[in-house]
């Protein structure tokens, strides 16, 4: 049964045809230098920040193993995730606000999938040549010389692919061990395999896949038009100023019946999702400015002003106050969360258990006691000794060592028990465990509650 597409004016929604490979010409331009700088920055975080070293360790480290993370003199454990969480939203809500000013900009400037694919086109373009010889080349027959630039731009492609891997390892395994291990052949299976997996997601998004990952994969494109509004500024093309368009000749006057588009399709050949910004606003297009650049360069050319594509807005940014106040207050209200965590957290975390095989028991001694299990995290990187205190409980007594050594990042558990001989008046009597931390003097409590085994009349 032959298949035919239903008459254009019954789709409501379609993809771009990205079956065929885009062939992305180089551009400079004053938002090009933009982007470049932005990468270089963004690339040098990725790289340098395992490096950076905090007392003879590294300072920033994801320990799957542990399900901790290392940060400078702290180590953060499940319970503390509670700030990556708040971190998230308000990266979140950032970017919601960036995108409602200036649509797609992450996608065009900051974008991993970008950065990394405008990195393989660089290495394509150094050795397959410009955009045209690089189709050319894909159309010739096979020849040596089409053999050695293949396997030259994919072997680049592998080797960055790699050390992209390996980076992105050293946020788990110690760079200071990774590298040496890796390259003396005598790192664990495991981590070649990571290795592997990692070198051929970066190889196949950014060399193989390309703009398919943002036109068919990434979410973003889908949902971005909920943030847009008419004063978001997008990457659009004035249609009064450029149409009709139409080719001339550099230094003529401009016939009377063309507009300022010369129909150079330069926007077209440089942008990475291979759209034609001309045609209107369309969901795969990133802001990237590339088109803008390129525009403006001939703009240049033919002795016309700039911006024919812009950067632009159908109103001012101003005229939705209420959107601007939201944003601002859901980022201040997720700020305040954050500082609020941090003033709140506590470099101890004290959790304490009943016994529940006995509630109580009545000693030799004739006191009632009572025995819970407290489990200690030291979330510092320096060992430390504590001071156990109980408080709020008349005539009780610690019947256990009252000082706890726990070395940096150690979880332990200690059993203790506390008796009176004095019975209570109520059924349960509630009281805290206190947690002296002899180095700083921080304390941390622990709310729990003494069974006496009183039967209290109604």
């Amino acid at each position: 049964m032959a298949y035919s597409l239903p008459p254009e004016e019954l789709i409501i929604f379609s993809t771009k045809d990205s079956s065929g490979k885009i062939y992305i010409r180089e551009q400079t331009g004053f938002y090009q230098r933009i982007r470049r700088a932005l990468s270089w920055l963004l690339m040098a975080l990725f790289i340098g920040i395992p490096f950076i070293q905090y007392n003879g360790e590294q300072a920033f480290r994801i320990n799957a193993g542990q399900q901790t993370i290392e940060l400078f003199s702290i180590i953060l454990f499940p319970k503390d995730l509670l700030i990556a969480a708040l971190l998230f939203t308000l990266a979140a809500f950032v970017l919601f606000y960036v995108t409602r000013l200036y649509g797609r900009v992450w996608c065009g400037y900051t974008c991993p999938q970008t950065v990394w694919t405008l990195m393989f086109v660089w290495i394509e373009r150094r050795i397959e040549g410009s955009h045209n010889q690089s189709r050319r080349l894909d159309n010739a027959p096979f020849s040596l010389n089409k053999l050695a630039k293949k396997l030259a731009k994919h072997l680049s492609w592998l080797v960055v692919s790699v050390v992209t891997a390996l980076v992105f390892m050293s946020y788990f395994i110690p760079q200071s061990e990774l590298y040496s291990t890796f390259f003396a052949l005598q790192a664990s299976w495991q981590v070649y395999a990571w290795v592997g997996f990692f070198a051929l997601c970066t190889y196949f998004n950014a060399g193989l896949i390309r703009e398919k990952m943002c036109l068919h994969m990434c979410p973003y494109s889908r949902f971005q038009s909920a943030m847009f509004n008419t004063a978001t500024k997008l990457v659009s093309y004035n249609t009064g100023r450029g149409e009709a368009r139409g080719p001339r000749k550099r230094g003529s006057d401009k016939p009377a019946n063309l507009g300022d588009c010369v129909d150079c399709n330069l926007c077209v050949q440089v942008c990475p999702v291979g759209i034609d910004i001309r045609d209107g606003m369309q969901y795969e297009c990133i802001n990237c400015g590339l088109c803008v650049d390129a525009c403006d360069q001939t703009m240049s050319q033919f002795g016309y002003a700039k911006g024919l594509i812009n950067y632009a807005a159908e109103q001012s940014t101003g005229s939705n106050l209420g959107g601007h106040l939201a944003y601002a207050a859901t980022i201040l209200v997720t700020i305040v969360a954050i500082i609020g965590w941090a003033m709140a957290r506590t470099n101890t975390e004290l959790t304490v258990y009943r016994e529940r095989n006995a509630l109580y028991r009545v000693n030799a001694d004739g006191a009632i006691e009572n025995t819970f299990t407290l489990n200690v995290i030291n979330k510092t990187k320096t060992a430390r000794q504590y001071q156990l205190q109980v408080e709020g409980m008349a005539y009780s007594q610690l019947n256990s060592d009252a000082t706890l050594s726990l070395q940096a990042g150690e979880q332990r558990q200690f059993v203790v028990s506390i008796n009176t001989m004095e019975k209570p008046a109520t059924l349960f009597t509630p009281f805290k465990f206190v947690l002296l931390d002899k180095q700083n003097a921080e304390r941390v409590t622990e709310l729990s509650q003494f069974y006496s085994g009183n039967i209290v009349a109604r």
